[in-house]
């Protein structure tokens, strides 16, 4: 799980394993494999390293790449 901050600066979490991408627009969109999308304060690249940073912990740090799109608006 990672913390991130919805505009309204209320805090919570998303399961790391079920981001598909984090697109800038330019507010930052996190948007799930089921579909759902949330806004977030957090930059992309925050987002992805946060998320680098659960798998590294989760899984070590041999693991490949995550799946994780960065799409620049």
């Amino acid at each position: 799980m990672i913390r991130v901050t919805r505009l309204d600066g209320s805090v919570f979490y998303v399961n790391a394993e079920y981001i598909q991408t984090v697109e800038s627009t330019p507010d930052t969109h996190i948007v799930l494999v089921t579909g759902t999308s949330s806004v977030v304060q957090e930059k992309d690249h925050e987002i992805v390293e946060q998320v680098m940073a659960y798998r590294h912990a989760a899984y070590g740090r041999g693991t490949p790449p995550t799946h994780l799109q960065v799409v620049q608006g």
